[in-house]
């Protein structure tokens, strides 16, 4: 009995989430041809346009999306009844979509964006609009981003078959040594160089070097760069 009914519950699962996908696929079928418009009347790639789409309205799932149209997640007065919301609300989908490129052009932290990219470079956009403070989180562009490629959403934005997409540039923090740090020791009675270098794994030399030291008699106090 209890081996049937985790086999349902298993199925009724599998069911859900197949639904939930085919449901996006839906979503991008039914939005796609919009986005493109806009796409070349603007020169913001479809494949952001939607994937924003997607992520902001949970696939037009949302209460907003639903209840108001509201794609973008853009804030502003409704007079909608049905629901209580800080969100705007348009008579139609293809108003908010129109709207949200309207947001972008109106904004002095998002116009630049689209004199300075083409409408092929999902990413650099997508890092754009969220530099801009479009979301507070930081992960939100990665998010845009893994939606475009889940999806191959970037085969909506008209790219020319020699098109090669820029390289990805992954910024690395440099490691801190002793010497960037700037460790300094507080010389205790009963010190020499000698003792200091052993602890520190380093050499009288150095420590002599690093501190521009003529003799190796320190004092009690004295402060020296490790």
């Amino acid at each position: 009995m209890i081996k049937k009914l985790w086999s349902i519950l298993l199925s009724i699962t599998l069911f859900t989430f197949a639904a939930q996908a085919q449901s996006t696929e839906d979503y991008i079928t039914d939005r796609v041809e919009h986005a493109q418009e806009l796409m070349r009347e603007n020169g913001i790639p479809a494949s952001v346009i939607i994937a924003v789409a997607i992520h902001e309205s949970a696939a037009g799932q949302s209460k907003i999306a639903r209840y108001m149209n509201n794609h973008f997640g853009i804030k502003g007065p409704n007079s909608n009844t049905e629901i209580r919301s800080a969100y705007r609300d348009y008579e139609t989908v293809e108003a908010s979509y129109d709207h949200f490129i309207e947001f972008l052009k109106s904004r002095a932290t998002f116009s630049p964006l689209f004199e300075k990219y083409d409408q092929y470079d999902y990413r650099a956009w997508a890092r754009g609009i969220q530099r801009g403070g479009y979301a507070a989180s930081r992960s939100w562009a990665s998010q845009i981003v893994g939606l475009v490629k889940k999806y191959e959403l970037y085969q909506y934005d008209e790219r020319p078959e020699d098109y090669i997409e820029p390289p990805v540039v992954v910024r690395t923090a440099k490691r801190k040594t002793a010497s960037t740090t700037g460790r300094r020791y507080t010389v205790k009675s009963g010190d020499n160089l000698s003792t200091i270098a052993k602890r520190y794994h380093t050499s009288t030399k150095a420590i002599m070097k690093k501190n521009g030291l003529k003799s190796i008699k320190l004092k009690p106090g004295q402060k020296i760069r490790i």
